[in-house]
């Protein structure tokens, strides 16, 4: 079992996971969210000039 050795009052914010990091600071990471994908961006070709039959 593990042993409690502080209190430490930081207010957590959402979307955020916080650890022990290897120093002993207390870090954080934003939390990665499973099936969101990112917009792609769609780019429109130019229409080529057709020429003109005179």
């Amino acid at each position: 079992m593990a042993q409690k050795v502080a209190r430490v009052r930081i207010k957590k914010e959402p979307g955020y996971l916080y650890f022990v990091d290897k120093d002993g600071d207390i870090s954080r990471a934003k939390m990665a969210r499973g099936g969101r994908k990112k917009k792609k961006k769609v780019v429109k070709k130019a229409k080529k000039a057709k020429k003109r039959r005179r």
